[in-house]
């Protein structure tokens, strides 16, 4: 296999233009044709090395060189950005921009655009994007409910906005498009939701009708010993809804995870284990699991995985 060339300072691991590389005589055009780079964009190129088509950062730094005066990263590509973790890696990078600008079609660029107040954007790890209350307000009137709901419970989880921040900024801007959907997220997003399957899982819950759960909840034993934190729970009826995302692959954390299952049994409390496959796929029958440990049916009846 023919040897990659020695790649110049400041070019190893992130995306640059071509055209700069090529005017501050880092490369040559012919260089840049070479098995050494990778282009992304139009005049965007990346060390082969640093190429990873799933990873969500070098797309938004590759997108970040060719935004026109005005845009930025918006979306879930900010939301990531700022923490929240949302879109998958290989998802198209979200941009807004503001009416009049112009940017080039492209397959992994998803353009939205809108009014864009000078306070409404900033730079945040080097990369222009949306504020974090800005990006909250956008991604919670973006339907899905169920999606918005997830997204403005992660940025809200990490702390990147505050509520009541969100509630105002929303109050003066009567007349957006996709208000009325926002004010419902308002009315049922948890700041302490840990994760978005364990908001899936609280949403299924909700809108099939059960009791509003208690998020994130501290379990103690008669005598106020703390047994553990569940993901969601229905304090009065001791039943324990849990989300698992897989089998802990460490031994050590296996024997803590069952532990914990048995020390909440010990406690008297019902605990039904959900996965993902329970939430997206079997979202009935994951609600009638639920509703039968909440009638107070055997736990042995009402546990199980997948």
């Amino acid at each position: 296999m023919p040897r990659l060339p020695q790649v110049p300072p400041g070019l190893e691991s992130r995306p640059f233009r071509g055209s700069t590389a090529v005017g501050n005589g880092l490369l040559t055009w012919t260089m840049l044709r070479g098995l050494a780079w990778q282009r992304l964009l139009p005049d965007v190129y990346v060390h082969r090395a640093a190429h990873r088509p799933d990873n969500h950062r070098m797309w938004c730094e590759a997108v970040a060189l060719v935004l026109p005066a005005g845009a930025a990263l918006a979306g879930p590509s900010a939301a990531y950005l700022w923490g929240a973790g949302l879109p998958p890696g290989d998802a198209p990078v979200t941009v807004v921009l503001p009416r009049a600008a112009r940017m080039r079609p492209h397959s992994r660029v998803a353009v939205t655009r809108s009014v864009l107040a000078e306070s409404d954007l900033t730079v945040h790890e080097g990369l222009p994007v949306t504020t974090a209350l800005r990006t909250a307000f956008d991604l919670g009137r973006r339907p899905p409910r169920t999606e918005a709901v997830v997204a403005v419970d992660a940025l809200l989880h990490h702390r990147a906005v505050d509520l009541s921040a969100l509630r105002e900024y929303a109050t003066q801007r009567a007349g957006w498009p996709g208000l009325p959907l926002l004010r419902e997220v308002l009315s049922v997003v948890e700041p302490v939701a840990g994760a978005p399957m364990e908001t899936r899982l609280r949403l299924l819950l909700l809108d099939a009708g059960l009791p509003t759960p208690l998020v994130r909840y501290d379990v103690h034993d008669a005598g106020g010993k703390f047994v553990g934190r569940v993901h969601l729970a229905y304090p009065g009826r001791r039943v324990a809804v849990e989300y698992e995302p897989g089998p802990p692959r460490e031994p050590d954390l296996l024997r803590q995870e069952a532990t914990r299952f048995h020390a909440l049994r010990a406690a008297g409390w019902r605990v039904v284990r959900c996965t993902a496959d329970d939430v997206l796929r079997h979202p009935v029958r994951t609600v009638r699991m639920v509703a039968a440990a909440l009638r107070g049916r055997p736990a042995t009846q009402v546990n199980g995985l997948g």
